[in-house]
């Protein structure tokens, strides 16, 4: 294991002189353009591991991706490498259906402080709900970026990241009004009482396996790009395009025929998987995330 790899895995060029926020802001940024947040493993018949080094040789030598445990985990250990102060917190992601967050701790992030000042590090949400670029650790301050407007609220020691998006324009009606209840959404809520890899084991464990989980009911791979997002859930693959016009995102939405899955996954992910997955995107009114 060692940083350098990782830096030629996720294409950063920079030099590396000290553990200052432009360095962050640049391996973050490009961390979230080439490694994919994905959970194909678990419809490939691979278990998922929390061993940091399986992590790394999954993403940085087998050039795959992962979903938050594995690539904020490895994230952190980065960061750590490279010199900087952080510590892994865990939240609960909102469940849009239900109107309320998870009670499991379900997404890994971290926390990273920089001559006094806190920011939260989330390279793996994935889709619309991705951060470009750590985010102050502030109560109440507009956070502009491309995919959006990110807020941090804390009251009572808790913390909840919301994202404000700009109108959607999608051809498919039924996907374009599910759209329209996600211009502001919140995304996930947390504390900062530090947490170790140990603390997420048994809901991993949950997660790749019940059938009440979200994880095990689709089949996601998403990737940022430079001007907005890529994902294929299920056999639906989706392109946006962030401020397509001015205050508008375009999403444009084709579905794939079995065949063609791994080409997608070749060309637009740039995945080489060893097992062959299964496609799946059952749509139940209740899963846990």
């Amino acid at each position: 294991m060692n940083v350098e790899s990782y830096f030629e895995r996720i294409g950063f060029k920079g030099r590396f002189h000290k553990a200052d926020l432009e360095t962050l802001r640049s391996v973050h940024m490009q961390h979230v353009l080439s490694i994919p947040f994905e959970n194909l493993s678990i419809h490939c018949g691979e278990v998922i591991t929390l061993d940091l080094e399986s992590i790394y040789n999954k993403i940085v030598v087998g050039r795959r991706g992962g979903w938050c445990f594995e690539n904020n985990l490895l994230f952190s250990w980065v960061l750590k490498e490279m010199g900087y102060s952080v510590t892994m917190l865990g939240s609960r992601v909102f469940n849009s259906s239900k109107g309320e967050f998870s009670q499991m701790e379900s997404h890994l992030i971290n926390k990273v402080v920089i001559d006094g000042t806190a920011y939260i590090a989330d390279v793996s949400y994935g889709t619309f709900g991705q951060i470009w670029h750590p985010l102050e650790l502030i109560s109440g301050k507009d956070q502009p970026q491309l995919p959006g407007v990110f807020r941090l609220t804390e009251e009572s020691g808790t913390w909840i990241l919301v994202k404000t998006g700009r109108e959607p324009l999608c051809h498919d009606e039924s996907f374009a009004k599910k759209l329209q209840d996600k211009q502001s959404k919140q995304i996930y809520s947390f504390t900062l009482t530090p947490r170790s890899v140990d603390h997420f084991l048994e809901t991993s464990q949950f997660l790749q396996t019940s059938p009440e989980s979200l994880y095990t009911n689709k089949s996601i791979c998403s990737l940022q790009t430079l001007t907005g997002f890529s994902a294929l859930v299920g056999w639906t693959y989706i392109e946006v395009i962030y401020n397509y016009q001015d205050g508008v995102d375009l999403f444009e939405l084709k579905n794939i025929p079995n065949d063609e899955i791994d080409n997608v996954l070749k060309e637009k992910f740039s995945l080489f998987l060893k097992n062959r997955h299964t496609p799946i995107n059952i749509q139940a009114k209740h899963h846990t995330e």
